[in-house]
C-alpha cells in the first residue's frame, strides 16, 4: 500500500491527539505541519511553540508557520511538498482558495461540533452554555466558507451535566482523532462521500472573550451553571464582589433564596443568588492570588454584609 502525504494544519492542544495518530500510522506520512506563528505566553512572556508545532519538532517534522496563508512562500512550499491530503484541527485561519487547491483529496477539516450547529471558533463553549444534550465532531471537506464544506463523517458525545468545556473538548479531542483518521482512509481509497451540509439548524459559536465570560446573576441557576462550565478553563468565569475582580470555578445548585448577587457565607459554604435559587461557589481565584476554595477566601475576606456579585 503507498504511502500518503499528509502535510497537517493545527495550533493548540486539542489538535494533538489528531497528529500523534497521523504521525503513528504506517499508512500516513506527515511531510510538514502548519501552525501558527510562535506566540509570546505565561508570566515570563516568553516566545513559546504552538502544541502542534512542539510536537513536529519532537518527530523531526519541517514546521511551517506563515503570518498569513496567503503569502507567497508559504504557498510555493506548500506547493513543493505536493501532498495528497492536508487534515486540518483547529488551525486558527482562513485559507486561500490558491492554497485549498493543492492537495490532491484536499483539506479535510475536523470541526467539534455536529454541523451545521456551531460554525465558527467556539462550538464545545456554545453547545454546554446552550444546554444541548449532544454535540460531537465532524470530518468535512474545506472550502472558502466557515465551516460550510460537505461533511465526510461525524461522531456523537452526550454532554454531561458537569461537563466544562476543557473535559468535553478533551474527549471530542481523542474521539475525532479516531474520526479523522478513518475519514481520510476513506477518502483516500475513494469509498467516502462526502454530504452537504443542510440549510436547518445552523448556528453560530464566536469566540468567546473575557468580557463574555463574565457572569450575569439575574439569570437562571442552571443557566449561570452552564455559562460557568462553557468557559472553563479558558477565557474563565469571573465576577466583581464589591471592588474586587474574581475569577470562578464551576458551582453547585442549592435550593436556597438569595436575590441576584446577593451573598451568604455560612458553615455550608458561599452562596450567590441568581433569579431563581442560589448556587454554591466552590473555588475562586481573587485577582493577582492563586485559586483557593471559596468558603476559605470569603471568611479571609471578611466580606461586607451588604456587598453583592455583580
Amino acid at each position: 500500500m503507498a504511502t500518503v502525504r499528509i502535510v497537517f494544519a493545527g495550533t493548540p492542544e486539542p489538535a494533538v491527539p489528531s497528529l500523534e495518530r497521523l504521525i503513528a500510522s504506517a499508512r500516513h506520512e506527515v511531510v510538514a505541519v502548519v501552525t501558527r506563528p510562535d506566540a509570546m505566553a505565561g508570566r515570563g512572556r516568553k516566545v513559546v511553540r504552538s502544541p502542534i508545532g512542539a510536537l513536529a519538532d519532537e518527530h523531526g517534522i519541517e514546521v511551517l508557520t506563515p503570518d498569513r496563508p496567503s503569502d507567497p512562500d508559504f504557498v510555493a512550499r506548500l506547493t513543493e511538498l505536493a501532498p495528497d491530503c492536508a487534515p486540518v484541527v483547529a488551525y486558527g485561519a482562513l485559507l486561500p482558495r490558491t492554497v485549498l487547491d493543492i492537495p490532491e483529496h484536499g483539506w479535510i477539516n475536523l470541526h467539534f461540533s455536529l454541523l451545521p450547529a456551531w460554525r465558527g471558533a467556539a462550538p464545545v463553549q456554545a453547545a454546554i452554555g446552550a444546554g444541548d444534550d449532544m454535540t460531537g465532531a465532524s470530518a468535512f471537506g474545506l472550502d472558502e466558507g466557515m465551516d460550510t464544506g460537505p461533511v465526510y463523517g461525524v461522531v456523537t458525545e452526550r454532554i454531561r451535566d458537569t461537563d466544562t468545556a476543557g473535559g468535553l473538548l478533551g474527549r471530542l479531542s481523542d474521539s475525532g482523532a479516531v474520526l479523522l483518521e478513518s475519514v481520510l482512509d476513506g477518502i483516500e481509497e475513494g469509498a467516502l462521500t462526502a454530504v452537504p451540509q443542510s440549510g436547518d439548524g445552523v448556528s453560530y459559536a464566536p469566540k468567546v472573550t473575557v468580557d463574555a465570560a463574565r457572569v450575569r446573576w439575574d439569570r437562571s441557576a442552571d443557566a449561570v451553571d452552564r455559562h460557568i462550565r462553557s468557559v472553563t478553563p479558558a477565557p474563565g468565569a469571573w465576577t466583581t464582589i464589591g471592588d474586587l475582580r474574581v475569577k470562578l470555578g464551576p458551582v453547585v445548585r442549592t435550593d436556597e433564596s438569595l436575590e441576584p448577587g446577593q451573598i451568604s457565607v455560612t458553615k455550608a459554604g458561599m452562596l450567590v443568588g441568581t433569579a431563581t435559587t442560589a448556587v454554591r461557589l466552590d473555588r475562586v481565584q481573587p485577582q493577582g492570588k492563586k485559586q483557593m476554595a471559596a468558603l476559605d477566601w470569603a471568611r479571609g475576606a471578611r466580606l461586607d454584609a451588604e456587598v453583592r456579585a455583580q
